[in-house]
This record gives C-alpha cells, structure tokens and sequence, in this order.
C-alpha cells in the first residue's frame, strides 16, 4: 500500500509482559488507525508463554497482525532482530509496546525515506504522566530518563548522530549493511533499566556506510505512557545510573569519540542552561526551579558514576555485547 516513490513499512513491537495487556492493544490500534496503513505490524513477545497465547488468540483473526516469539536471548534487542527478520517492508518501524502513535506517524515516516540516502528516522515521543502532569522537579532536559523526546534535541526534520528506540524507523538495507541491535546493551529482562543499542546501531551504521542519512522528524508523534513509579526521584537516579553503564558498553564498541559525540555538547550546553533556568525559577520563587537544577546536577553524577565502574568493568570482561547478522544464527564478538 506504499504510495509513489515511498515504501511499505512493517511495524514491530517487542512485549514481555501481561501487564501491560491493554497498553499493547491500545499500541496496535494506533498502527491499525494510519493514515498511511503500515503494511504488517509484528508483536515479538520476549519468552513469555503465556502473553504469547493469549496475543495470538487476540488477533487469530487479523491478517495484518502476527504474534512471534522472541527467536534469541531474552532482551529488547533480539525481540527487535526476531521481528525485522520475519518482516516483509523495505521499512522496519519501532514502537514501544506502552505508547500510542498519532495518525500520521507513519507518513512523515515514509516521506523521508524518498531521498534513497535516508537509513534512518526516528520521531517525536511525548510523555504521558500516569499523575496527569510532569512532577515539578522533573527537568524536561531528562525526560530521555522516561523514553521520551528531551529538550536539548534540534526541532524540524534535521540530521542525527541516533536516533531514539522507542520512536524509530530503519531502512531494511541498515540491518544488511551494519547487522542487527547489539544484545547485552540494551534492556534484557533484567530490573535495571538499561539503553542505549540503538546509539550503538546508529553509530556502526554512519561507520558501515559513511553516507547514511539519519533522520529526526518531529512530526512523527507518538505518546508514551509514564508509569507512577517512574515519576518518582528514586527511578530517576537509578536510570540516569544505568545510562552510564550503557554509555560505557557503547564507547567500547564504538569507541569513545563517537559514542559521547553527542553527549558532550549535551553535557557541556544543555545542561548548564537547565540548571540557569532552574536557579532562575527557584530566585523568582516559581515552584520546582531548585528541584529541576538539583535534578540535573544529580542526573549528571549518577550517569558518570554509571559510567565509571560500567568502563572498568567492561574493561576487565573484554565487553559482554554481540552483534548478529539478522536472520544468520551465531554472532560476532
């Protein structure tokens, strides 16, 4: 169903809990409600027998739904190779399974995948508090803590170093050129909550093929649900924390130039603008200024404290991430 000079896109959404049982449908209704209808949409459940039955059993019916099992490791990455490997559409689209994409998500999507250059495109994601607004700390230049757009990233349609998992778009050629999301980087199952592997793809890819065109448009919206228990300040260090660790496992495999490439200006101008804006606030007695800066501040030295032990470590063990051709048994080290 792709129109002139723009290509079928299949949609992939990873799921691992029961949980989040009406958040999936609610994400797949969004998909099915394009106005540029995706070709396929893939449900990859990550070793969970029973979400698996009781998903399939949802959309036996449907023929633009198919419910899969995570092929590999337990993990958000290899639920992401396990989908682009069934997959059909020259364009693979990434949705998380507790977010709702706007009606012309896809749209902006595809129209940029005209220029054959583009690999890649990732959108805008929006928070939706569970409290119904943003707590008054919460600095909106972390609100990557929470999967979501954070203030600091260039508006309009503007080239990329990465784009973001959770609201994201490949060219079916990437995955060929570059291999598929690195496991042992990302979110595996484990409580904390790490990142980071799609920085990691992006990155290997710009290396794989130095003309790569990546892509931000913010036009393709989606909205992200924020759980209560991610409102809260203990959740925050604890991201913000493992982020470092991520970041390490990263420049390991990246090297360090080019996977804190974007996090030093981030770190260098984003940041301290935050934390001005912030002690303004808190002088001009607007509630929340003192938080947000102290937020920054802490999110700052947690993330490093991350990042630190997340390099000695990685140091020690030689690095724990692989790489996998999608589709190709095995990886590479």
């Amino acid at each position: 169903m792709s129109g002139p000079g723009t290509p079928d896109v299949s949609v992939v959404i990873c799921a691992y809990t029961e949980d989040r049982w009406e958040d999936v449908l609610a994400a797949v209704a969004s998909v099915r409600a394009q106005s540029r209808p995706a070709l396929e949409t893939l449900l990859v459940v990550d070793h969970n027998r029973a979400l698996l039955d009781r998903l399939g059993e949802e959309y036996e019916e449907t023929g633009d739904v198919r419910v899969l099992a995570n092929a590999g490791p337990r993990g958000l990455s290899a639920g992401r190779n396990t989908g682009i490997a069934a997959s059909r559409g020259e364009v693979l689209a990434f949705l998380d399974d507790d977010a709702v994409a706007e009606r012309d998500w896809l749209r902006y999507f595809a129209e940029a995948y005209a220029d054959p250059r583009v690999l890649a495109v990732g959108g805008r994601t929006e928070p939706v508090w569970a409290s119904g607004r943003r707590p008054r700390w919460f600095p909106e230049e972390f609100d990557w803590v929470v999967g979501c757009t954070y203030r600091g990233l260039p508006p309009g349609r503007v080239r990329v170093r990465n784009v973001l998992g959770g609201n994201a778009s490949f060219r079916r050629e990437a995955f060929d050129a570059a291999g598929g999301f690195a496991t042992g980087i990302g979110r595996d199952g484990s409580r904390r909550p790490l990142g980071g592997e799609e920085t990691e793809l992006c990155i290997r890819l710009s290396r794989a093929r130095p003309d790569a065109v990546l892509l931000i448009d913010d036009r393709a919206v989606i909205h992200h649900r924020v759980p209560k228990v991610r409102e809260r300040f203990r959740y925050f260090r604890t991201r913000t924390y493992a982020e470092g660790l991520s970041k390490a496992l990263v420049a390991r495999s990246v090297g360090a130039d080019r996977g804190l490439e974007s996090e030093r200006r981030y770190t260098t101008r984003v940041l301290p603008a935050g934390v001005a804006r912030g002690l303004r606030d808190a002088l001009l007695g607007r509630p929340g200024g003192a938080g947000r800066a102290g937020a920054i501040v802490t999110g700052v030295l947690t993330a490093a404290g991350g990042y630190l032990v997340g390099s000695v470590r990685a140091g020690r063990s030689g690095g724990t991430f692989s790489v996998v051709a999608v589709g190709e048994e095995g990886a590479r080290e």
